[in-house]
Parts: C-alpha cells; structure tokens; sequence
C-alpha cells in the first residue's frame, strides 16, 4: 500500500522498485492511495508504469497523514500489510525475505530490516543501526523499541490482524510510526533480518519537514515518549525516558544543523536547541549548540 502526497518526482522510482519484485497480482496487492495531491496526474502516471497492475485510489479532498494511512489499512486485502511511502524505496528481495521471515516466526506480528538513508537523488547516506548480526526474533524489544524510533514505514512489514487488534496510526503526525511499533513490540513477538533491504529517503520537502522550522518534531516526540510510558512496566518507565530523552536532544541538535544547512532559518535553528535543552543537559550537548551557533554566526554551513 502506497500513500502518496505530492511526491510525483520520486513515485516512478517507488513503483519500479516493488514492481521489479515481481510478485503476480494473486501473490500481492499494489495500490497507490493519493492523498488529493496536486503536484502531477498521479492517476495517470500510475497507469502508465503500472500497466493495469497497480491500482489506484484517489481521497476525494485531502485528508491528512493519519487519515490517509488508515485508508491504506482499510483497503489493503493481504495477511501481511507493508506501507510503503511514495518517496522511498524496497530494495530487490525485499517481500520474499519478509515472507521468509513471517513462515520462520509464525508468532511474529510484525518484521524488519535493516534499512539504507538516502538523500533526495537517491544517494546513500548512513545505513540504520544493526539490532542484530543475523535472522531472529528481536530479544528484550519491547524496552529496546521505546528508547528511540528503531525502523521506518519502508523496512516495516506487518500482520493485517495484528492493526485489526491493536488499530491504526492516531493522535500525531510526527512520530506516529515510533509508537505504534512500540506497540506491537508490547504484545508479539518482532522478526528482523540484519540484510538493508529497503531505501528510506531523508528530504526537506518531506512532510514533516515543516515541523523542523518551529520545533514542533521535538514537541511531537516528547509526546510519543509520554505514550510509549503507558505501554512499559512500571519499574522501567524512569530509566527508558531518561535515554529517550538522551537520545532525542542530541538528535535535536543534529536537526538543528539540518534546519541550518538546508534552509538557513534561525528561528528553526533556536526551537530545535531549545526543546534539545529542554530534554537533557550534559557537556557533549553543550558543544554541540555552541558549534551550531558558531556556523549561524558566521553564516557558513
């Protein structure tokens, strides 16, 4: 299932890369969901790559994010369900090594790979961290998962019972995903395969990008952490926001050379460090902020 909004430059890429997977319309389904964009004929360039193979549906006004994920779910068919952004990439092998996964760990309710991050012509950048050398169930998930956002939508595959047991995406527009995988984690088991089978595209015209100017991301993630809180077991609720916190400051600090580097803004600059301090305190934060404000001050990147 693939929810678009206005991301027709990277569509083809996205298409050609779950068509050249080679699955028959009996094996899987493949749908693209528009989200009302406006930036091309999305209709039309889906039947010309698809070729009657892809199906298309079109949100009769725009309707947000969350909203457009949820059709996803409600029109998706399969027993395994894959969301897969309209400007990222499955990298070849990706459904049969997800298949393999599910039929070794029938118990599992979701599974992963590790992931590459791509900039916007589809360049490698940095590869997502390793949560394991080799195929398995990931161990101790659960209090893993809800320190940081430990995967993306693209290298996500999940069972349809399990969203029809524990629902959808709800409540934000950033950090969504965090959260609903901690949920999963909470209650079934979770398949990884260290093979980087999937492409996720980091760009500033990216939705969520918007939030990075005010600082909003930051906020968003504070309240996810505060969700994830009710799903752990209380004696190590402390401990884990404490290392969310960590993790999401210096994150922020990193935003905010992003928010620099890209568009020059330094108000964006300012609520990126400000939520960072917000969040912890210690001397590499520290030094970081101060190299940030060095580059704002003297107007270089």
């Amino acid at each position: 299932m693939i929810p678009v909004y206005n991301c027709a430059a990277y569509l083809p890429e996205t298409l050609e890369s779950v068509l050249n997977q080679g699955f028959s319309a009996a094996e899987m389904q493949i749908e693209v969901i528009d989200d009302a964009s406006t930036d091309a004929d999305i209709a039309d360039l889906v039947r010309r790559m698809g070729q009657g193979r892809v199906t298309y549906y079109r949100q009769p006004q725009n309707v947000g994010s969350l909203r457009n994920f949820e059709t996803c779910l409600n029109r998706a068919t399969g027993t395994l369900v894959h969301l897969l952004h309209g400007d990222d990439r499955v990298l070849p092998g990706f459904y049969q090594k997800m298949g393999n996964l599910f039929q070794k760990y029938p118990t599992a309710g979701a599974a992963l790979c590790r992931f590459r991050y791509v900039n916007e012509a589809g360049r490698w950048l940095y590869d997502q961290t390793l949560e394991m050398p080799q195929d398995g169930v990931l161990d101790n998930w659960l209090l893993r998962a809800a320190v940081r956002n430990p995967s993306q939508y693209a290298a996500t595959v999940v069972k349809r019972e399990v969203y029809e047991k524990l629902g959808g995406f709800y409540g934000l527009t950033y950090g969504e995903d965090w959260e609903m995988w901690a949920r999963i984690a909470k209650h079934y088991p979770v398949a990884y395969t260290p093979e980087l089978l999937a492409d996720y595209r980091k760009h500033f015209s990216s939705i969520s990008s918007s939030k990075f100017l005010t600082g909003q991301n930051s906020g968003d993630m504070l309240q996810v952490m505060e969700m994830i809180q009710a799903l752990l077991p209380p004696e190590h609720r402390k401990e884990v926001l404490q290392k969310s916190k960590k993790f999401y400051a210096h994150y922020g600090i990193r935003v905010a050379n992003q928010v620099w580097h890209s568009a020059r803004h330094k108000e964006g600059v300012k609520a990126q460090i400000r939520y960072a301090l917000g969040m912890h305190l210690d001397a590499p934060l520290l030094w970081g902020i101060a190299k940030v404000y060095v580059k704002v001050a003297l107007n270089i990147t």
